[in-house]
């Protein structure tokens, strides 16, 4: 653990050094560049405060190189408050904070509540629309419609590894993404409709079940909404030689639903070769699997 003297000694960058860093961020010579950033990364994440301004400069090298600095440190930190998210939390959380605090791990500059007055104003439309009485088909018909018609929402078939896929401001701005992610839109909408949506691990594509008193349907969100009885999904079980567990078909936990997720990236990573990437996600496995 680091001493509290060398946290301060580290964090008093003298005014004349943090001067000479930032004129040595435009140069062109990328060796110079690479140990001038090994030094101000060496400061921690303090010299956030002091690249705030070269991070406008108007030299164009200058600016790029201190907002990457920065994003490094904030990914950094983005990085801490998810694991120690993982690590602190049981199988029930908020899984919509915990969507966003993943997201941030790629993407620390978002804004959070930009996204999630988006998914309200989306969940105010379609209360507009739905009959909120009745049997649970015509009320996921009316909710498809929007989600998959107007709003536009589709599986990402042509680039189904991209991970952008699996980070939900990205699924939001792209209106695609992959089953899971595209079944934790459609459940946050219907949280915020309070309807009885759950996501269900279900072998291949990742499913949401609707479950009342009278009616049990699932949706394929990544196949535009599609509705299928129980019945259907044992087919699907049985024509695909998977055995007939009762998990595959009952709602999942948000830690593991969380856990599918960074294990889809885990493997997308690993498949483009991005090392440290495949090494963050490891250990956000193993925090999850406590």
């Amino acid at each position: 653990m680091e001493s509290a003297t060398a946290k301060l000694s580290r964090s008093e960058v003298p005014e004349s050094e943090k001067s000479a860093l930032i004129k040595l961020l435009g140069d062109e010579d990328s060796v110079v560049y690479e140990a001038v950033r090994e030094k101000i990364l060496s400061c921690g994440p303090e010299a956030r405060t002091w690249l705030r301004s070269p991070a406008l400069s108007s030299n164009p090298l200058v600016r790029r190189r201190a907002q990457e600095i920065i994003r490094y440190f904030d990914r950094r930190s983005a990085d801490d408050r998810f694991l120690s998210f993982c690590l602190k939390h049981g199988k029930d959380f908020d899984l919509e904070a915990a969507a966003w605090l993943l997201a941030q791990t790629q993407y620390p500059e978002i804004n959070v509540e930009a996204y999630a007055a988006l998914l309200d104003n989306f969940a105010a439309e379609l209360e507009e629309r739905l009959p909120l009485q009745g049997r649970a088909a015509p009320l996921l018909t009316r909710m498809n419609e929007y989600v998959f018609g107007e709003l536009g929402f589709t599986g990402n078939q042509e680039n189904y590894y991209d991970p952008d896929n699996s980070y939900l401001n990205r699924v939001l701005d792209r209106r695609t993404g992959n089953p899971i992610n595209l079944s934790l839109v459609y459940m946050l909408l219907a949280r915020r409709l309070r309807l009885p949506v759950s996501g269900v691990n279900f072998p291949g594509h990742f499913l949401c079940r609707y479950q009342s008193a009278s009616d049990e349907l699932y949706i394929n969100a990544f196949d535009g909404g599609k509705l299928m009885t129980k019945g259907d999904c044992i087919h699907y079980l049985v024509r695909g030689n998977h055995d007939l567990r009762e998990e595959y078909l009952s709602p999942i936990s948000p830690r593991r639903m969380l856990a599918r997720i960074c294990g889809n990236l885990h493997q997308i990573y690993a498949r483009l070769g991005h090392k440290d990437s495949v090494t963050r996600f490891q250990r956000y496995l193993v925090a999850l699997s406590r």
